[in-house]
C-alpha cells in the first residue's frame, strides 16, 4: 500500500461511514474519482501499434485535478503554452500568505476567501506598479497559483505569483524596469494586501468572523528573484498542477498509520510524518478546491484580453533595455504510449465507456 489511491481505497469506506453526512459533495467526488482512476469504472482506450499492429487496451484516468496520478500531462501542456508567452528580463516570485489566525474562517468560507485573496494580492501589485518610486508603469503582467497546504499537509493557504521585473506604461508607451534584485518593499505590499483582503471580507459579510488580533497584526509577503526568462516558468511549473501530496512522498501505510516524507523550510534533510489513516484522509481532503474555482489566474499584459499585446510589450522591453527579444523555443517532452512487445508507437483508435465493458464473470 504505497500510493494515495491505495490509501483512499482501503480507508475511504470507513471515513465515509464516519463523516459522510457532514462532508461536502466535492470531497466525496474526489474520493470516488481517485478510487476508480484507471479501473473498469472509468472505461478503456483502445490502441493499435503502428509497428506490429497489436491491439492494446488501457484503462482511462479519472482526470480529476486533485488526483496525484493525473497531473503530469497537464504540466507539460501548460509549459508548452507558457514557453511562448514569456518576456525577457528578471522575474520575481511574490508570495502572499495569511496569518494563522484567519485559517479557520477561510477554510469555512473557501470560495469567497480564496477569491478575496486573489483580488487583494493582485490589486496590491497593480497599486504599487504605477508609483514612480518603484517602476512607474501602470500595466504589469503576472500570473498566480493558489496553494492551500504546508509540508505536513496542514492547512496553509497562499498564492505564488511570477512577476516580470518591470511594467509597461500606457502613458508613455515605454517599459519601466525594476532593479535586478528588488521588486517592491514587502512591508508596503503586505499593508495594502491586508487592507484589500479585509475590505473584500467585509463586503462578503465575514469581517466579524476575523479576530481583532488578526486585523491588527503585521501580515507577510515575500519577494524573491528567481532567475531569468523561461527558467522562471519551469521553476513554478511543478506548483501549478501539483496536488497536496505526491505518491513519491509516501513511505508506507500499515497498521492504520500513513508515513510520508517532508522537508522543513530551508532544509535539505528529509523527515517523516506519521498520521492515522483517518487523519491523513482528512488533511488530504481539506485541500480540495471548491467546484469550478480557478486556481491559476493571469493579470495585466499576460491576461488573454489585455489591451496591449505581448508583441508590443516585447518591443518596448527591447527599446528600453536593449535586450534582444527572442521567442523561446522549448521542446516539451510529451508522453507517447509504446507497445510492450516491439516498442512501437501506439495510435489511439477509440474509447470504450464504462457501461460498454462486459461485467466480470463470477467464480
Amino acid at each position: 500500500m504505497d500510493t494515495i489511491k491505495d490509501i483512499i481505497t482501503a480507508f475511504a469506506p470507513e471515513y465515509l461511514e464516519r463523516f459522510g453526512t457532514r462532508m461536502p459533495a466535492n470531497h466525496v467526488k474526489v474520493i470516488n474519482a481517485i478510487k476508480t482512476c484507471r479501473t473498469r469504472d472509468t472505461g478503456l482506450i483502445v490502441y493499435s501499434c503502428k509497428k506490429c499492429g497489436k491491439i492494446h487496451s488501457v484503462f482511462r484516468s479519472c482526470g480529476n485535478r486533485h488526483c496525484p496520478a493525473c497531473q503530469n500531462h497537464k504540466t507539460r501542456e501548460w509549459l508548452d503554452v507558457q514557453s511562448k508567452r514569456q518576456v525577457p528580463g528578471h522575474p520575481f516570485m511574490v508570495t502572499f500568505t495569511l496569518p494563522e489566525q484567519l485559517r479557520g474562517v477561510v477554510r469555512s468560507n473557501q470560495k469567497i476567501s480564496y477569491g478575496a485573496m486573489f483580488k487583494a494580492s493582485s490589486g496590491s501589485i497593480k497599486k504599487l506598479s504605477p508609483d514612480e518610486k518603484y517602476m512607474g508603469g501602470d500595466l504589469p503582467g503576472f500570473f498566480g497559483v493558489l496553494h492551500t497546504w504546508g509540508r505536513q499537509l496542514q492547512y496553509h493557504p497562499h498564492i505564488h505569483y511570477i512577476v516580470p521585473g518591470g511594467a509597461f506604461s500606457k502613458k508613455d508607451g515605454l517599459w519601466h524596469s525594476s532593479r535586478q534584485d528588488y521588486y517592491f518593499p514587502e512591508k508596503a505590499l503586505a499593508k495594502i494586501y491586508k487592507a484589500k483582503f479585509l475590505h473584500q471580507m467585509k463586503k462578503a459579510g465575514l469581517l466579524n468572523q476575523i479576530s481583532y488580533e488578526a486585523r491588527k497584526m503585521d501580515w507577510k509577503v515575500n519577494c524573491q528573484a528567481i532567475g531569468t526568462g523561461f527558467e522562471s516558468v519551469k521553476y513554478l511549473a511543478p506548483y501549478v498542477f501539483k496536488v497536496a501530496i505526491s505518491n513519491a512522498r509516501i513511505v508506507k501505510a500499515e497498521d492504520r498509520t500513513v508515513s510520508f516524507r517532508y522537508k522543513k523550510g530551508k532544509s535539505r534533510r528529509w523527515r517523516t510524518c506519521q498520521l492515522t489513516a483517518m487523519e491523513f484522509i482528512r488533511r488530504f481532503l481539506q485541500h480540495v478546491l471548491p467546484t469550478g474555482f480557478m486556481k491559476v489566474r493571469y493579470y495585466g499584459f499576460l491576461h488573454p484580453s489585455s489591451s496591449v499585446s505581448l508583441k508590443k510589450i516585447k518591443i518596448a522591453i527591447k527599446a528600453s533595455t536593449g535586450t534582444k527579444v527572442v521567442e523561446v523555443q522549448i521542446t516539451i517532452s510529451k508522453y507517447i504510449p509504446s507497445c510492450q512487445d516491439c516498442g512501437g508507437q501506439l495510435e489511439s483508435l477509440y474509447s470504450v465507456l464504462p457501461y460498454m465493458i462486459p461485467p466480470r464473470e463470477s467464480g
